[in-house]
């Protein structure tokens, strides 16, 4: 290849050329599995589309959605302009009516004084809330498909409020932050993994969440102090078919990994787990060999279950 062949990469700045009304189009657009899943990736949130237009009070939020496994509520705000004082009220009265926990306000263009005030909020509410503002953009390639880009002007410091709040934190909670980070700093020094998965901010629990692109399952890393072993599960949330198509081809899929696995079926949320032995309490410097094995089980099972995703 020369540099003859290279294409030119040039802004689409009318995002209404592309989506001519808000609602009808851009909002549409944005409900798909596959945009919604490119947002959550963007900030590192699993999101699960609940409504769109969801009804607040006289009001109605774009979108309302859940945290995939947490069931954090969301709501999203669209604005395919410069942000303005009234869409600012809107989000606050927004996440109070739904009782959000994460509140994500997509725009064309941020204006100073919006930017800071969602850091001040971010800087004042409690550990559990957060709140996004981010910037959607159109680029183009010569005279390709436009393709969208989020851009995120400002987040949660959610490593801060956790650190504000470790005080309140048990001894377990604290070592699985910890181990959760020394995860993050470990894993994602992988260009293969890091390509596959997007990082997440860690959080003091038993489990670690990866998108696999797809809204109806993703993978979990897990850890049980108690018995002592970590493990991996494939969750699936809301798709029972799914996970009886998985378990139709589950003697070909365990040949594949290499190991039985165990198949939980429920009548919401279905997994399919592996565990080993693995004490995170007992010594810190087995953390690395924990690590490089979630790497390979969490490799190995999205090639493989993508297989027999239909």
């Amino acid at each position: 290849m020369t540099t003859k062949s290279l294409g030119k990469m040039k802004k689409i700045t009318d995002l209404r050329k592309i989506w001519p009304h808000e609602a009808r189009d851009f909002t549409t657009w944005l409900a798909e599995d596959e945009n919604l899943n490119a947002l959550g990736e963007a900030i590192g949130i699993n999101i699960m589309l609940e409504e769109t237009e969801s009804s607040v009070g006289g009001f109605n939020v774009d979108l309302y959605a859940t945290e995939e496994n947490t069931g954090r509520r969301i709501v999203i705000e669209n604005q395919l302009e410069d942000t303005n004082h009234d869409h600012l009220g809107k989000i606050i009265t927004y996440a109070s009516g739904k009782d959000a926990k994460v509140v994500i306000w997509l725009v064309k263009k941020a204006r100073e004084e919006h930017k800071r005030a969602i850091e001040w909020l971010n800087n004042n509410t409690t550990g559990d809330i957060g709140f996004f503002l981010l910037e959607i953009e159109l680029w183009q390639i010569n005279d390709s498909v436009p393709a969208p880009k989020f851009n995120i002007v400002e987040r949660p410091n959610n490593w801060a409020k956790t650190m504000r709040n470790t005080d309140e934190l048990t001894e377990t909670k604290k070592i699985q932050l910890d181990y959760w980070q020394a995860f993050v700093d470990f894993a994602f020094k992988n260009t293969k993994f890091a390509q596959l998965f997007s990082e997440r901010a860690p959080q003091p629990q038993h489990w670690y969440d990866l998108n696999v692109g797809r809204s109806s399952y993703h993978i979990s890393l897990l850890t049980n102090t108690k018995k002592h072993l970590i493990g991996i599960a494939v969750h699936i949330s809301n798709d029972r078919e799914l996970y009886e198509n998985f378990l139709k081809h589950s003697a070909e899929i365990e040949k594949e990994f290499g190991h039985k696995l165990k198949w939980i079926a429920a009548e919401k949320d279905c997994r399919i787990v592996f565990e080993r032995s693995g004490n995170i309490k007992k010594d810190a410097s087995a953390w690395p060999e924990f690590f490089a094995w979630y790497c390979e089980m969490a490799t190995k099972l999205r090639s493989i279950f993508k297989k027999y995703e239909n």
